[in-house]
């Protein structure tokens, strides 16, 4: 029997329909979809070994969750693909208020409808889509809002007691009866209001004004919390903790490649919107390297994290950055730079918590500090290591470019040079074309300005170079240190 066929409860107990809790519903539809070697979750890079076997437990398992972790590392995200854990569609039955069961109801409204119409009970059905519910937990939810309140104006109009079921106004968690339901940020949640979710968590009773009522709601109740926010505005009280099931860990990813899946998976749009911007392999490697470096800064608030909304939106800017240059110069294609990293500072600046030592130094400077880091980091990995100490008669794979500068020559590259001026400008360095013959023999002709503009922030990261940042471009010139070298 079709769905659309079936209208009414004997519709439906024809149909041979048979009443599930949602927690039987998603350990059912997840064993299907591990028997068949289908993915439980899709676009959650980083987790497959990790976070999401914990959640596939807690599934199996019945459990309500708490999935702790730092900003930016897609606990929210988790949550909301467990809909697709859901049946597609559930019978409710018409009018109800908390999506009752035609064959298991729990208000009293659908136990009365069903006693007077029997059979004929009509009955809708329910999308999985709509079958998720969210709150952020703030100061100022009450327990009204959770859990529900008396409706004095129904009390009123129906004569009937405080007492009585009838008078209720459900809040939020009744209503996402055979629903997941999603709480964020827990611990901003005062500890009265977390006390009143012990009875719903446990003896699935429900408490307003004192009146206590067999209520057994069954949501999937989804928490999310943030470590920090356990001393800075507040906790999760101990008995609450011990109701939840499973507390799954987050975490950022662990290396550098599955952060550039992240950003590609997450930053799709902008690379579609700018299809004539070139993007080497090494400016990704260099933007993922930011996040790396902030997160083991000593400027940088640990506790608070780094998100991955960080290396997202910075490449946004990126891209943003190139674009414009390209607009200004009158060109239809371009390539990244590594000036256009400057484009980003913005992005960085409001994506980390910086320190009291942080905070001296200037948002700016620590955003740009970051960026050189990220050069410095990861510099060996495609030129040779710049030796601290030197032979005097040592000669090194930098000397030609470097004593060109020694010799009080300067390189401007202006921020809207056009790509014509700009490789001229890079083609005329000395040095470079066997540094990179011999070090990177297979880079492309479109990733080569990039790898020489690298090599040369490289060099200032080694104080090997001074570069000035001005109104217009960068500047590159030699260093009193590079000079001390050759004396």
């Amino acid at each position: 029997m079709k769905r659309e066929n079936i209208n009414t409860l004997g519709d439906l107990k024809k149909s041979g329909y048979q009443p599930k809790t949602i927690q039987q519903e998603l350990a059912h539809n997840l064993k299907t979809r591990l028997q068949k070697g289908l993915p439980s979750f899709e676009g959650l890079i980083g987790y497959e070994n990790t976070v999401i076997p914990d959640v596939e437990r807690a599934i199996l398992s019945g459990h309500n969750m708490n999935l702790l972790g730092l900003r930016g590392q897609a606990k929210t995200r988790l949550a909301r693909q467990l809909t697709a854990l859901l049946d597609e569609w559930i019978p409710v039955v018409e009018g109800s208020e908390i999506n009752d069961d035609p064959l298991d109801p729990i208000s009293r409204e659908a136990k009365e409808l069903i006693a007077e119409k029997g059979d004929k009970t009509p009955i809708n059905w329910l999308h999985q889509s709509d079958r998720f519910y969210e709150k952020l937990a703030t100061p100022d939810v009450t327990v009204a809002d959770l859990i529900g309140d008396v409706d004095p104006i129904k009390a009123s109009n129906l004569k009937l007691s405080y007492a009585d079921e009838r008078v209720i106004h459900f809040g939020m968690i009744p209503r996402a009866h055979r629903c997941i339901f999603v709480l964020n940020e827990l611990p901003d949640l005062q500890a009265r209001i977390q006390v009143a979710l012990f009875s719903i968590l446990q003896e699935k009773e429900i408490q307003i004004r004192g009146f206590k009522l067999r209520f057994p709601v069954q949501p999937l109740l989804i928490f999310t919390a943030n470590p920090e926010d356990y001393t800075n505005r507040g906790s999760i009280v101990t008995p609450l903790k011990d109701r939840i099931g499973s507390q799954i860990l987050t975490h950022y990813p662990h290396n550098r490649q599955i952060a550039k899946e992240i950003t590609k998976q997450e930053a799709q749009a902008a690379e579609e919107q700018t299809p004539n911007i070139h993007i080497p392999e090494l400016a990704r490697d260099v933007l993922e390297q930011i996040s790396f470096e902030a997160r083991k800064s000593d400027y940088v608030d640990a506790k608070s994290g780094v998100s991955a909304r960080m290396s997202i939106t910075a490449f946004e800017n990126l891209l943003s950055t190139a674009e414009r240059r390209m607009l200004i110069s009158g060109e239809t294609k371009t390539s990244l730079r590594m000036a256009d990293f400057l484009g980003i500072i913005s992005a960085i600046n409001g994506k980390i918590e910086l320190v009291y030592e942080g905070e001296q130094e200037g948002a700016e400077q620590i955003s740009y500090y970051l960026i050189t880091q990220a050069v410095k980091t990861l510099f060996p990995s495609y030129f040779p290591e710049v030796k601290k100490l030197e032979k005097a008669d040592e000669e090194g794979p930098y000397d030609d470019l470097l004593g060109w500068f020694f010799k009080d020559n300067e390189l401007f590259l202006e921020d809207t040079l056009s790509d014509k001026d700009y490789k001229k400008l890079l083609d005329n360095l000395p040095g470079v074309d066997a540094v990179i013959k011999t070090h990177q023999p297979d880079c492309s002709l479109e990733d080569r300005y990039f790898l020489i503009e690298f090599l040369l922030w490289g060099l200032e990261a080694h104080k090997k170079l001074n570069k000035y940042r001005t109104l217009e471009g960068c500047q590159f010139k030699d260093t009193l240190g590079s000079y001390i070298s050759r004396l």
